[in-house]
């Protein structure tokens, strides 16, 4: 499978900048039922306790939390759906990234702050703190050269890797869905979250 160098990524982040900063689209759902393995929807239900229905968040243990249960700041994973299109080459190998989320939206620390909230469907979600770091597993799929363009720091800024989220409202979301911000000043809780420790990402990539 081809890589992209560096340049060839590069040469796409203006296509990337221009993701619209509001009124987006959910361009792919993805489930992992289980480790490598990717299940493709139309149609899912966000859940408050389950977050993705269908997905294994529920019973992934995590390093960041206290008696390794699933980290709930980390209950999804959206990423640029022009950054997964880019990387990937294949459309058909999008999904590979292992995010459940993949929205046309810009998706930076700028423009969705820790604690902005989106609204998909009938579900709404919020921007969480953890940050999401590709591993050596995003390398082996997308290249070294990938790995360190979205873990760079301009890669980190635009949060090429993706974000974290979680489910604050239930309900069903469809593939071609309006992703829209919720107006308003970003979650009070936000930032005050405990820093559990490590680089800043949970380095499974499932």
């Amino acid at each position: 499978m081809h890589h992209l160098t560096t340049d060839e990524l590069d040469a796409g982040l203006d296509h990337v900048r221009a993701a619209p900063a509001d009124g987006g689209r959910l361009e792919l759902i993805v489930s992992r039922p289980a480790p490598l393995t990717r299940e493709v929807h139309a149609e899912a239900k966000l859940d408050l306790e389950l977050g993705l229905v269908g997905d294994t968040w529920p019973v992934r243990r995590s390093r960041r939390t206290a008696d390794g249960s699933p980290h709930p700041e980390m209950q999804l994973n959206l990423m640029n759906a022009r950054v997964a299109a880019l990387v990937a080459v294949d459309p058909d190998r999008r999904a590979l990234a292992g995010d459940q989320l993949y929205v046309d939206l810009d998706i930076g620390k700028e423009n969705l702050p820790v604690g902005a909230r989106l609204v998909i469907g009938e579900a709404v979600i919020e921007i969480t703190e953890p940050m999401h770091r590709g591993c050596a597993k995003f390398a082996d799929r997308f290249g070294i050269d990938a790995l360190r363009w979205v873990n760079s720091p301009l890669g980190r800024e635009l949060r090429l890797r993706g974000v974290n989220a979680k489910v604050v409202t239930p309900g069903t979301i469809r593939t071609g869905d309006t992703v829209r911000k919720l107006p308003g000043e970003p979650s009070p809780a936000a930032g005050a979250l405990a820093r559990w420790p490590g680089d800043g990402g949970e380095l499974l990539e499932w």
